[in-house]
């Protein structure tokens, strides 16, 4: 069996799509399907069903699918094994980042890193934490960083630090002369949020519910600036964690403690059971201590 056939497959699967796969292995359509028929034949089983609009995989091509992919990450792991043997300070990481985690702390570390290990190549990628988390589950990136909790039972998670959130509100707000709120104080207020897939939005959200209140999203974004801007509109309420407030300047906002202690935690996160790289240990390891020393 070409093991080729078996990527080419499951990145088929993944894709939903012969011509999205095609794109991403940098293959012509045809031949694709070619080794995917290849692979069906040598088989002697249907492994995707063809006749929809969109593809999808047999009860046989969900067997094979999962079966193959244990097998390639076996394989992914053999290869950065023995590399790692030969080339002790070389080597990629792949990182799964929130934008926001990126921007407030990952500039001078990942510079610090590059300074001391200039052979180690890394590819940085900005999703949500929720989308982070699943893509260092599924093995499409080496580590990812993002707001603690998550489930600990699949991942390695090694702790980086924590700060309180704090409260962003317009200056005539009627709070605003408060030194500090809580969250029953906001609780008749428009909040600005981010979207879904960011880990602050099921924080804000849960901890609302647990002191008897489901928030009033008025609106939600992916970028910490824009909320800002929209509540030195004074269109809503926001909350963030403090290093996000240190880079409020808008003249009209009022940053207040929280009464309600509601964590931001940072994590660096692995799956479970899977191979890591010199590169990445090395890349955690040096993540660490700069959180340790202030990030520089």
């Amino acid at each position: 069996m070409d093991f080729r056939h078996l990527h080419y497959f499951t990145t088929v699967a993944k894709q939903q799509s012969f011509t999205k796969a095609a794109h991403k292995l940098h293959v012509s359509q045809p031949s694709l399907s070619k080794m995917v028929k290849a692979l069906e034949d040598e088989l002697g089983v249907t492994l995707i069903d063809r006749s929809g609009k969109q593809i999808q995989l047999t009860d046989a091509g969900m067997i094979v699918y999962k079966e193959a992919t244990t097998i390639l990450h076996s394989l992914y792991d053999l290869s950065n094994s023995l590399y790692d043997l030969m080339n002790l300070k070389k080597g990629k990481i792949k990182i799964g980042i929130p934008p926001i985690v990126g921007t407030l702390f990952f500039p001078t570390i990942i510079k610090s890193f590059r300074d001391a290990y200039p052979d180690i190549v890394i590819e940085m990628i900005e999703f949500g934490g929720a989308k982070v988390t699943k893509m260092v589950e599924v093995g499409e990136v080496d580590v990812g960083v993002i707001v603690l909790p998550i489930e600990e039972n699949i991942f390695d998670i090694t702790k980086l630090g924590g700060e309180p959130m704090k409260v962003v509100i317009h200056e005539e707000h009627p709070l605003s002369d408060q030194e500090s709120l809580s969250l029953l104080d906001l609780k008749d207020d428009s909040f600005i949020i981010f979207h879904e897939d960011f880990a602050m939005h099921d924080i804000i959200y849960k901890e609302c519910i647990k002191h008897g209140f489901a928030p009033n999203v008025a609106y939600k974004s992916s970028q910490w600036d824009f909320i800002a801007e929209m509540v030195a509109a004074n269109l809503g309420v926001a909350l963030f964690p403090t290093s996000i407030c240190r880079k409020l300047y808008q003249p009209s906002l009022k940053i207040k403690e929280l009464k309600n202690y509601i964590p931001w935690q940072l994590a660096v996160i692995t799956r479970k059971n899977r191979y890591i790289s010199f590169a990445t240990k090395t890349f955690i390891k040096h993540t660490v201590e700069a959180f340790q020393t202030g990030h520089n």
